[in-house]
């Protein structure tokens, strides 16, 4: 197979969060990622601090400035449609506003790729209910009305993001997919908990992605998909146009191994899951290892056999999961932890000693 050039937007194994952070002074936890994440920075999400800071509470905060008939309200298991634009949806803009501002403040002088995140439409049908009390995978119409909708919001997003920091060399809109696997293979619960959603076609998963990720790149970004549950489908993630993905790398089987060679290969980007989100670094407050917090991805390039220059131009280095359960000390440990695996992989202080040297 001949290769493609590595992916071009950030620097080769740089390091990046997934987006939720933990605690509630979004200012602080902005100050973090800017201080530790000084070549791919993302916009924080900060879910402790209620309904509307929360994953699906904010991406429809963002769907109802398009349409305010995908505004929710909360029912004691989650998000409901309420069909307008409500107080939570307003509390949503206000997080998503204050989140925004507080990374502005933190990158005046940013001139890398900055990182934003979405709930995609499968995660966000999977999570609502419609007014009967069913999910709103059962709806096909609301579904495909939900995926153009986000791709319009898309837009409005991007284009705030690019007037409050110009100097970002690039934006890239990640889309978040936790529930994709259960979606693709029936394990959603239906309202009586007494059965389950059918599988949806693989085919009409990837076209609804492929709706989104051609939202993002209309807008200037360039789009990818996260997904860290087990057996991330890689392959139907890419098919759907996302130019990277975002996996947890420590949970992959020989099946994944393929498909993210497959990725690399074809010139798309991957942002590697590699740093614990939680453990038992977090409980006893211990930095981990330089050599444990890389040995996942070092492994899976050997395993590969992609371990030269040219394929590390397409990886970049976050914890397994977002940060929210996390400590307040954990999560700076973890984001410092990633940007000490891209110098590890990168060879930053063998290459520095030999400028030094001359030689």
């Amino acid at each position: 197979m001949t290769s493609s050039p590595g992916f071009a937007s950030w620097r080769p194994a740089a390091a990046t969060g997934i987006g939720s952070m933990p605690g509630v002074d979004v200012r602080e936890d902005a100050r973090i990622i800017a201080g530790e994440l000084p070549d791919l920075l993302h916009v924080p999400e900060l879910p402790a601090r209620g309904p509307g800071a929360d994953m699906i509470g904010r991406t429809a905060s963002l769907l109802c400035a398009v349409d305010p008939g995908f505004g929710l309200e909360t029912t004691p298991g989650g998000w409901r449609i309420a069909g307008h634009r409500g107080r939570l949806m307003r509390r949503g803009e206000s997080f998503m506003g204050e989140d925004l501002d507080a990374l502005q403040e933190e990158s005046s002088t940013y001139s890398g790729p900055l990182k934003a995140q979405v709930v995609g439409p499968w995660t966000m049908a999977a999570a609502i209910e419609l007014r009967s009390g069913e999910r709103m995978l059962r709806d096909a119409g609301s579904v495909d009305d939900l995926a153009h909708a986000l791709a319009e919001a898309i837009d409005l997003h991007v284009a705030d993001l690019r007037r409050r920091i110009p100097t970002a060399s690039a934006v890239l809109l990640q889309v978040d997919e936790p529930a994709l696997p259960a979606v693709l293979d029936g394990r959603i619960g239906t309202a009586s908990g007494l059965s389950r959603y059918a599988a949806v076609d693989p085919q009409r998963v990837g076209r609804l992605l492929g709706v989104v990720m051609a939202g993002a790149r209309r807008a200037g970004a360039r789009p990818g998909v996260h997904c860290c549950a087990a057996q991330a489908p890689v392959g139907l993630m890419r098919a759907a146009d996302a130019d990277f993905v975002s996996v947890d790398i420590t949970a992959v089987d020989s099946g994944l191994d393929q498909q993210i060679g497959l990725l690399l290969e074809s010139g798309g980007g991957l942002i590697a899951g590699t740093v614990p989100s939680v453990g038992l670094a977090d409980a006893e407050g211990a930095a981990v290892s330089d050599s444990r917090a890389s040995a996942p991805l070092r492994d899976l390039l050997h395993r590969l056999g992609l371990e030269d220059d040219r394929h590390l131009a397409g990886i970049a280095v976050s914890p397994t999961c977002g940060l929210a359960a996390a400590s307040p000390a954990w999560a700076r440990q973890a984001l410092a932890a990633c940007s000490r695996v891209g110098r590890v992989l990168r060879q930053d202080e063998t290459r520095e000693a030999i400028d030094v040297d001359g030689r």
